[in-house]
């Protein structure tokens, strides 16, 4: 924990975070420390939260943020989720007993140097989603694609000789370790900045020409939550229909998955930032009015917004087993390839 009256003043999502594990039920919330990680004001931890059953042959749902520093918006809106199941776990009971069948993972802040900062990189200039040993073998975005030029330039990727900076590597431990060996996973990155419309993508980031193996199951997953909320504003689809990109955590991470039969779907929010701006122009007067709603209502408005789908995952994870294997396989990829690979 942290005292230092600095970070109490411009770090308001660390505090934020160690005042619910200090405030928290330790029989509902467990957390640990998976690293430290060096800033001008010391070491800063990188914490896991964790709630509900740990055992491996049950499924889990983890939520993840901060792994852009100047996208706070991710981190309070994972913290506010959060938040509210430790409410609600004093008086719901079927929340009680739903968390007996799950176990859920919340890393809310990845890149606590980079947010102190306000830096999309982490403190040695690297971008951690670009930093995973894993390349596009097709044409990238120049420099926005990963680059290994500079620290000095966005979107590096770090020296092809060193291994993974300690903030990818203590997330990709993390999932390896905790997430992979559940029969069923879900993952949400709560990301901002690209676009008018909230977007949720699915790998692959390296590739538009190869679909991920479990193609069907993201269809499958995607046509229930369409059918569940018909009046959602969210567009699903993989990333690489965007941009193609080196490096990607979550496409290293699944590839790791293909060695084990079970099923490990990771998904990325991209709340639509543009939006706020259009609203707001004034905003892009500092930096962080690029990837954040300045105006009080409209980050209330963004911290409920996307609680629907957040819960709406938990309970599709816990449920998996009811809607994984209604329709026909071959039918749901072939209608998935025509959907997004056409």
């Amino acid at each position: 924990m942290h005292d230092n009256p600095l970070l109490k003043q411009s770090f308001p999502e660390l505090q934020q975070i160690e005042a619910i594990i200090q405030v928290s039920d330790k029989a509902h919330l467990r957390s640990k420390v998976l690293c430290h990680v060096a800033s001008g004001d010391g070491m800063l931890p990188i914490y896991a939260l964790t709630l509900g059953n740990s055992a491996q042959d049950l499924p889990c749902m983890t939520y993840v943020a901060g792994v852009h520093g100047l996208e706070r918006i991710g981190t309070q809106v994972v913290i506010a989720f959060l938040e509210g199941l430790l409410e609600r776990l004093k008086w719901d009971r079927v929340l009680n007993d739903m968390l007996q069948r799950v176990h859920i993972n919340v890393l809310p802040l990845v890149n606590p140097v980079g947010m102190l900062n306000y830096t999309r990189a982490n403190g040695r200039g690297v971008d951690l989603m670009r930093n995973a040993p894993v390349d596009s073998h097709e044409k990238t975005i120049w420099l926005a694609g990963g680059h290994r030029i500079s620290s000095f330039l966005p979107w590096y990727r770090g020296k092809a000789s060193e291994a993974m900076q300690p903030e990818s590597q203590a997330l990709c431990d993390f999932i390896t370790r905790e997430v992979l060996p559940a029969p069923f996973s879900l993952v949400l990155d709560c990301h901002s900045g690209f676009g008018y419309r909230n977007q949720i993508w699915f790998p692959y980031a390296r590739s538009r020409l190869e679909p991920i193996k479990h193609l069907k199951e993201v269809c499958c997953l995607r046509d229930l939550f369409m059918q569940t909320y018909p009046h959602q504003d969210y567009l699903f689809e993989p990333q690489s229909q965007h941009y193609l990109v080196h490096g990607d955590l979550w496409d290293f991470l699944y590839l790791q998955s293909l060695a084990g039969n079970n099923i490990f779907l990771p998904l990325t929010l991209e709340m639509g930032s543009w939006r706020w701006i259009r609203k707001y122009p004034l905003q892009l007067r500092q930096l962080l009015g690029l990837y954040h709603p300045i105006k009080p209502h409209r980050l209330n408005r963004v911290l409920r917004s996307h609680l629907i789908l957040m819960e709406f995952l938990l309970h599709a994870t816990l449920s998996y087993e009811s809607w994984l294997n209604k329709s026909d396989a071959l039918q749901l990829e072939q209608r998935a390839l025509a959907l997004w690979y056409a």
